[in-house]
This record gives structure tokens, C-alpha cells and sequence, in this order.
């Protein structure tokens, strides 16, 4: 089992190439201005949870997670051939609310400030 220094090590070049990818190579026009959060890895590298989020907030976050399910292919693929592990794991999506939570929450200390 690799070391949790390393499990961060590929997960943050997970995260990076990934990124990358998104940005340069897909073409879905669900995919435009979405980013990922987060790439955490499991113990025995077989699933990779990354974390995504998109500059509109939660209201396209089903139809984003399907647009990286059907590339979830192409996506391990490509990503595979880049970050050199035995073998790679495979790629679960999930929404990460925590941009949306912390735009709140400056509004809401924004307003306390303002009525002081």
C-alpha cells in the first residue's frame, strides 16, 4: 500500500492533469467553466473522488456529473497515460458545494459588518 505522502502526490497530479484536460481537449458544452475542487484517492488506488464545481453554482451540477460520466472513459484513459501509476483507479464525480457555501457565508459577514 503506498504512503499517504504519495497517495496525495498522485492525487494532486490527478487533480492537475485532469484540470488541464478540461480545459484544453473535452468539447462537451456541458463541461465549459467547471473546475476541480478536489482529488482524494483511496488506499488501495481503485477509486479516485473527485470534486468539481462550476463558476454558475449548483444549478447545472446533474447535468455537469452526467457530462463526466460519459467522458469518464476518455477522462481515465488519457489521464492513465499521463500519471504513471500500475494500475489507475477508476474516476468517481461528485459536486462540491464548499465555493457556493463560502460565497454565503462572506455575504453574511459582509451584511454583519455592514450594520455595525
Amino acid at each position: 500500500m503506498p504512503s499517504g505522502i504519495r497517495l496525495q502526490r498522485i492525487a494532486d497530479r490527478v487533480r492537475q492533469e485532469l484540470s488541464e484536460l478540461l480545459i484544453r481537449e473535452i468539447n462537451d458544452p456541458r463541461l465549459h467553466q467547471i473546475f476541480v475542487t478536489d482529488v482524494t484517492i483511496d488506499r488501495e488506488l481503485a477509486y479516485a473522488d473527485v470534486y468539481v464545481s462550476a463558476i454558475e453554482g449548483a444549478g447545472r451540477s446533474a447535468e455537469i456529473l452526467a457530462g463526466l460520466e460519459s467522458a469518464s472513459g476518455f477522462l481515465r484513459r488519457t489521464l492513465s497515460s499521463r500519471v504513471e501509476v500500475r494500475a489507475f483507479p477508476r474516476l468517481r464525480f461528485h459536486w462540491d458545494p464548499t465555493p457556493e457555501n463560502a460565497d454565503h457565508i462572506e455575504k453574511v459577514l459582509a451584511g454583519l459588518r455592514e450594520k455595525k
